[in-house]
This record gives structure tokens, sequence and C-alpha cells, in this order.
């Protein structure tokens, strides 16, 4: 079995053969290459097939390299791939250039073979490592999505709640990265459904207080399929798991913590959790209006809610109105 077709292809830019077939011995051996001698054949290929990483030259007579990196940036379908540029320009202004136009490294010539290699591993090394914590948060969200899935026959609210969630993370001054990891793994809060019967959660009517007890074990085995994870976006979204229907009062569930108990993220996903669902059909009810869920939500400050993130929550609201119109359900 052939598993040549299986190494990494680098895309090769330079107006000289010389340098071309340089590095064709460099990296030949480990790498699929592909060669482009100017700038308009370089986008040329990237329309047949994207590689994993471009080395590219400065100094070439139709477009320069700059001029190619820019180009290959704008674009939503190339903008990923990392470029390194490989020059005889080694002035300092050229290789700030480089980086601010997006390169991810910066090599002069005459070049050294051992570091061309090293350079070339450490940043394929970066793309992998890049495409595996995606594939992470995508797996994460569409077990979220199918928890959703099997409760109200659509994934637009975990897409809502989630985008509220960072808009108040945001509010509050939580940083980027937090708040954007917040984002990922609250579509995972009801993920503990999926141990709950269909007849408890597709029920049409108020369910009995036995059945409503069953009802509120999807918190705990929410938290028993996301325990003890060393990935901080599962350890998130145990927290949320256990945490998303306890009460600034003490009076929710698993657990009864209150107040500040609650982890500040705890007490976000439940205000972006309750106005979604209140403003969207379920088996059990209708939507209720804006207005409505507003008022509710006002009147729970201080009881169900922090009050302190309702009045943020009320200030963002025309940036959540803004995502849950975006995100209707079909």
């Amino acid at each position: 079995m052939d598993f040549t077709t299986d190494r990494p292809r680098i895309l090769i830019v330079d107006d000289e053969p010389a340098n071309l077939k340089v590095m064709r011995e460099v990296l030949g051996n480990q790498y699929r290459m592909s060669f482009a001698k100017s700038g308009s054949a370089a986008l040329a290929l990237l329309e047949k097939e994207l590689p994993k990483l471009i080395l590219l030259d400065i100094m070439m007579p139709d477009m320069n390299g700059f001029e190619v990196c820019q180009t290959i940036k704008a674009n939503p379908k190339t903008s990923h791939i990392p470029i390194i540029f490989v020059t005889a320009l080694g002035d300092e202004s050229d290789e700030y250039k480089g980086f601010e136009l997006g390169a991810v490294d910066y090599i002069t010539k005459p070049i050294s073979p051992a570091i061309v290699r090293a350079r070339v591993k450490t940043h394929l090394s970066l793309v992998q490592a890049e495409q595996l914590k995606q594939a992470h948060v995508d797996l994460v969200q569409r077990l979220g999505r199918a928890a959703e899935y099997k409760d109200t026959d659509t994934g637009e609210h975990i897409v809502r709640m989630s985008q509220y969630s960072k808009i108040l993370a945001l509010a509050i001054g939580m940083p980027e990265h937090k708040a954007e990891l917040l984002r990922q793994a609250a579509p995972m809060h009801d993920v503990g459904k999926i141990g709950i019967p269909d007849a408890i959660l597709l029920k049409p009517g108020r369910l009995t207080s036995e059945e409503f007890e069953h009802m509120k074990k999807h918190a705990l085995i929410g938290g028993q399929i996301l325990t003890n994870s060393s990935s901080p976006l599962l350890q998130l979204a145990y927290t949320l798991a256990i945490e998303h229907h306890e009460k600034w009062d003490g009076s929710g569930y698993p657990n009864g913590i209150k107040g500040e108990d609650i982890s500040v993220e705890g007490r976000i996903v439940a205000i972006a959790d309750v106005f979604d669902a209140l403003t969207s059909k379920r088996p059990y009810k209708e939507a209720w209006s804006v207005e409505k869920t507003v008022q509710h939500m006002k009147e729970q400050a201080g009881t169900h809610f922090d009050p302190a993130l309702i009045e943020l929550f009320l200030k963002n609201l025309d940036d959540i109105l803004a995502i849950k119109n975006a995100n209707q359900e079909s």
C-alpha cells in the first residue's frame, strides 16, 4: 500500500529554477511538492489543490511575494494556509512587512537545509494541532446538537444561546479567549438530556412531579458524561452541564448552590438558556414574546438570576436580538 499520498503537500513559489531544485532536494523525501515559477501560477495551482504550507519568494517579476501573500490571505478558501517567506531580502523592514501581511515565518537566502526542514516541520505541526483543536470543538458542538435535536427537533437553540453567552461574557470583562471558550462549551449544557426518556422529554403537557424529578436528572447525567476530562473545553462544559439549572437564591438543582458559589459561566448560561427557551416554541408550550420574556427575567433577578448579569443582559439586548433574528428556526 502506498502511503506517500498521506504526506503533507507543500507549494514552493520561486521564479528561479535553481532555487526550486534546491527545495526539492531539501524537502522532497518527506513531503509532496508542488512548484510555481510565478505568483500568478501559484494562485492558479491553489484553485486546483490546497497545500498544507507555502514557501514563497518575494522578488518575482509579475507579482512579488508580498502581493501573492496578500491575495492568498484575502481569500477565505486559502487564508488559513501558513506562508513562510524564503527570500534574499534580509532587511528588517521587509521581514516586518511579511509578518504584517500574515506570514508565519521568514527565512533568508542562502538557505540552511537543516533550518528549512526544522521550520517546515514546526509549522506543519502547528497546522495539525489546530486541526485537532477544531475537530475537538466540532465534535463537542455536534454532541450538544444531538441532545438538542432529541429535545426540540432543532439545533438552532444551542447556536443562539451560545452566542448570547459570549456577549454576556464580554460584557462583564471576560477576556476574548475565555469568552470564546464559553461559546464553544455552551452547546454541551443539556447533553444529559440524551439520558431522559422521550415520553418525558417530548411530553406535550405539563410534567407530573415524578416526571419533573426524572427530568432534573439530566444535569447529573450531563456531568457524568463530561466528568474527568483533561480538556479545558470539556471541563467548562462539565461545569455548565451541572450548574445551568442552579439559581441565585439556592432553590435550583442539582446541588442547590447559590449566589457566587455558582460559577460566573454557569450564571451566564442560565440567563442565555432561559431567554432562548422562553422565546422559542417547545412541545409543551408556545413561544413567549420578547417583551413578556424580558419582564419575567427582570422579575426573576435576585431569585433565579444574578441581578448584575440581568442588568448587563438588558443593556446588550439589541445585540442578543440581532443574533436571535439571524438564527431563527426554519
